[in-house]
């Protein structure tokens, strides 16, 4: 369960397992420009034992791999997962590349004879104990445990997503059944908006659709971006990055019509959906360039190609699009920003 949750988050920063044969000794590493970081990760689990000797010669056994690789700088770091702290001590206090992950605690030791870090990888796992939500699997927890572990466990479902793919479909029903009458009511027009003054029109509009073709292509993309950014950020401030960008793309839209005063009624959640593809593309970007399986090249061809569809499209609000993906980018950055007191925080403390 513990190495499990550790490989999607090592996967998720850019790094690749290597198969094994030995399900207790997983090895996973990250290409720079001339060298390579290896993290040689043991799950040293009740009735497993290794000798000095042969953790000795498993570390040989990775580098030697990895010069058959054509790899000539090769960084290894080892990491014990166990509870038992003395039986880890054993194994690995006398390596000075070595850290112990206390799964029950949720800590990471080091001692002073061993690294403090290692080329960003404490801050990565550090962060990982931060965020992560049970270190315990639920079959062996108590049964009082048992509760609030499910609990922890429904917030990787993506409530707000869901919620928001759902609203679109109503209001799109509801329209089907009510002709132009919602329509002329919700939809975007600047007109309306600065001589009505019907500002809620900003927020409405993004959940109109003309068409099925509309909706369908438009509910696809926010389900399947939207759900990694909202297990990624949590509920709440993905919620506000969806609303954050498709505010702002409307009001962009609004004042691109009024500089070339040209109007026209729009509708649809694109605004947001291009704010969600905007932090998703900055969150590749911090993740040096892999999230989730999703690489810089397939983020940027993604982008160039849907705003490309766009211009070359007719009848589609593309000042919408930009002013959401900018808006987009923007919040990660924000969010990214906002870490980093927590950072500094800890630190101090840790000094």
């Amino acid at each position: 369960m513990v190495r499990q949750k550790l490989e999607d988050f090592l996967l998720s920063e850019g790094y690749t397992r290597i198969p094994s044969n030995l399900p207790e000794f997983t090895i996973y590493f990250h290409m720079e420009n001339n060298y390579v970081n290896v993290l040689h990760v043991i799950d040293y689990k009740e009735g497993l034992y290794i000798s000095a000797n042969q953790y000795e010669h498993l570390k040989e056994k990775i580098k030697l791999l990895f010069l058959e690789k054509g790899f000539s700088t090769i960084h290894i770091l080892s990491l014990i997962i166990s509870p038992d702290m003395e039986k880890s001590k054993r194994l690995g206090l006398q390596d000075s590349f070595c850290w112990i992950l206390n799964p029950l605690e949720k800590r990471l030791v080091i001692y002073e004879n061993q690294v403090n870090e290692f080329y960003g990888i404490r801050k990565l796992l550090e962060k990982w104990l931060e965020n992560i939500d049970s270190m315990s699997p639920i079959d062996s927890a108590p049964i009082e445990e048992i509760k609030p572990v499910i609990r922890q466990k429904g917030k990787e479902i993506p409530y707000v997503t869901v919620f928001l793919v759902a609203v679109n479909i109503l209001v799109f029903l509801l329209c089907v059944f009510r002709g132009e009458l919602l329509y002329d009511k919700g939809t975007f027009s600047a007109m309306d908006i600065i001589a009505k003054k019907e500002y809620y029109r900003i927020v409405t509009s993004i959940f109109f659709h003309w068409s099925i073709d509309h909706l369908i292509s438009n509910m696809l993309i926010l389900y399947y971006m939207g759900e990694t950014v909202e297990k990624y950020y949590g509920h709440c401030r993905y919620a506000a990055v969806f609303f954050i960008t498709g505010i702002f793309g409307n009001l962009l839209s609004m004042s691109y019509e009024l500089y070339t005063d040209s109007y026209a009624r729009s509708a649809g959640a694109s605004g947001a959906i291009f704010g969600i593809i905007g932090i998703m593309l900055f969150l590749v970007i911090i993740h040096r360039g892999k999230f989730k399986q999703i690489t810089i090249g397939r983020m940027l061809f993604m982008v160039f190609y849907s705003l490309y569809s766009g211009f070359v499209g007719s009848n589609i609000n593309n000042a919408a699009h930009i002013g959401g993906f900018l808006s987009g980018v923007g919040c990660g950055f924000v969010l990214w920003l906002l870490k980093i007191p927590e950072k500094n925080k800890e630190k101090k403390k840790r000094e």
